[in-house]
């Protein structure tokens, strides 16, 4: 229950013996400290002193160094001539796959870890990351399979109930489900941090905003590393209108994650609500431009809502670029192309720039995709007015 004294006393373990992988493992296994706090932690352990040769403190360093840094780029995880012979080692490509899973390069990641489990179906390291991948890419099939084999061996096991709680997570109306599994893999382990942050998307899809957050803040608690819990927080506050609060959470997930383009966008759209154009395009082009860097790794559906708010009319209408505010309304038709809402948008730009029969044709296409959108019936009411 005591978080602050059970970090202290892990910490005290290392220094006390470099060795001790458990305390290490502990510490950096569940998040619990930020970036600069592992490193700080691994630069004040007396490897020096207590490893009998220079071959050994490099090894240690580099087992140790390979844990941290999990926001850094994958391209920049080498492995030392001296350590060569470790290239295919399992634990160095779980690290590696780590990385790519918090770049957002999930289906990387996902080879990798596909990999390892191959070699060794049980890697303790790798499965959480797995279950966490399979949810991410919506492999439920696989998953199921998993949870299946792991129950039938290691009833005894969080990762275990976490992989069955992921899997009715991925079932729409089976929430209950997943929570009943998910709150056995915190009684098996209450540090467990994945599976309250599993806990609280069984709230968050049911509009269960109260419970929700009260498990993402046991996660934000247990998880102070993490940038995750933080954003998750920060959507809840930013759905039930608590936008200050919204930004707060936010920006400390941003200071975690900067590279983060889900946490870019959430900090654009905060912008935007307090009426912050600028800021909030600033926030909108970076994720964008994230986004592009990741090529294949995008998930089409889910980058949509990004072109439509850089072209939404609340920011370009201020600062008056409508061709601009056009252009992302059209990128995101082409990602989506049967969406309501992005036809809706072209054909208000379009009447903002005074293109009146081109609009009506789009929400025309908008009221044939959904015929019950009361805004977008009175919007094409009064351009045709105009018209």
């Amino acid at each position: 229950d005591n978080i602050t004294l059970l970090m202290h006393c892990y910490r005290e373990a290392v220094k006390a013996d470099v060795f001790c992988y458990e305390a290490f493992d502990r510490l950096i296994g569940h998040h619990m400290l930020r970036a600069e706090e592992e490193q700080d932690l691994l630069d004040s352990l007396p490897m020096r002193k207590q490893c009998k040769s220079v071959e050994e403190q490099n090894l240690l360093r580099f087992l140790y160094d390979i844990k941290l840094k999990k926001y850094n780029k994958p391209g920049q995880l080498e492995v030392p001539d001296s350590v060569d012979n470790l290239h295919e080692n399992l634990d160095i490509a779980t690290s590696l796959a780590e990385r790519h899973y918090y770049n957002c390069e999930f289906k990387t990641s996902y080879k990798i870890t596909e990999n390892i489990l191959k070699c060794d179906p049980y890697h303790g390291a790798c499965l959480p990351l797995h279950v966490a991948l399979l949810v991410e890419l919506k492999k439920s099939n696989k998953l199921f399979y998993l949870a299946h084999q792991l129950v039938s061996r290691y009833p005894e096991l969080p990762i275990s109930w976490y992989a069955v709680g992921c899997y009715y997570l991925l079932q729409p109306k089976k929430q209950e489900l997943a929570r009943r599994y998910l709150l056995k893999t915190t009684l098996l382990d209450k540090m467990y941090g994945p599976a309250w942050l599993a806990y609280g998307h069984s709230f968050a899809s049911e509009n269960e905003h109260d419970q929700a957050m009260a498990a993402y803040f046991t996660a934000s608690q247990l998880m102070k590393g993490c940038h995750l819990p933080f954003l998750y927080i920060g959507l809840e506050y930013s759905v039930t209108n608590n936008t200050k609060l919204a930004e707060k959470f936010f920006s400390t997930a941003l200071e975690i994650c900067p590279d983060d383009p889900h946490v870019l966008h959430e900090m654009g759209v905060a912008s935007c609500t307090n009426n912050d154009y600028q800021s909030a395009v600033e926030y909108f082009n970076k994720a964008l431009n994230k986004i592009q860097e990741l090529g294949d790794e995008v998930s089409i559906e889910e980058w949509k809502p990004l072109l439509n708010n850089l072209g939404h009319h609340y920011i370009h209408r201020h600062l008056k670029n409508y061709p601009q505010a056009l252009t992302y309304h059209r990128q995101a038709l082409v990602l989506s192309p049967h969406s309501a809402d992005t036809y809706t948008n072209i054909g208000f730009v379009l009447s903002y720039m005074g293109n009146y029969l081109e609009a009506i044709e789009y929400l025309h296409k908008s009221l044939g995709l959904r015929r019950d959108d009361a805004f977008t019936a009175s919007l094409l009411d009064t351009v045709i007015e105009q018209f």
